[in-house]
């Protein structure tokens, strides 16, 4: 039985390797006011909106993604989700480049439901200014957020 009271990744990785495993384990997400989720890798933002808003919003019939190539500023609108219940425009919680959207919400937007926060993601943006993080909030701050709200 594995003992992870006891369990050092630097012992098995080496040190050069300790420090990159750590970060890539420790991939929390971070959380605008607008509702929308962002996980960093490197200097790309993965986005989409949170579990709390897509259960705001209802059955999710319709996503408008931005498009690969554009110049998104913070806080600007990237997109749009349409539900059976409402439309809700989309903010980009960071500036940047668009260089990915996922595709498969064009034919299933039902994603957004089943996996708001990880296979229901909208775009990656090459961040711009990494700066903006930090007016993020992590999990708590944002579970905080809803409650108040």
């Amino acid at each position: 039985m594995l003992r992870l009271s006891r369990f050092r990744p630097a012992a098995f990785l080496g040190r050069q390797h300790a420090v990159p495993f750590l970060q890539r384990c420790n991939m929390s997400l971070k959380y605008s006011k607008e509702h929308e989720w962002v996980k960093v890798e490197g200097d790309t933002a993965t986005v989409g909106i949170t579990d709390h808003a897509q259960e705001q919003l209802g059955d999710v019939v319709y996503v408008e993604l931005p498009t690969v190539g554009a110049a998104l500023e913070q806080h600007a609108t990237m997109g749009a989700v349409e539900s059976v219940k409402a439309a809700s425009d989309v903010y980009s919680p960071l500036s940047g480049e668009v260089t990915e959207v996922n595709e498969k919400l064009n034919e299933e937007p039902s994603l957004i439901n089943s996996s708001a926060e990880d296979e229901g993601w909208l775009a990656k943006i090459k961040m711009s200014a990494v700066s903006e993080l930090d007016g993020l909030m992590d999990k708590a701050g944002y579970d905080k957020f809803c409650e108040e709200s």
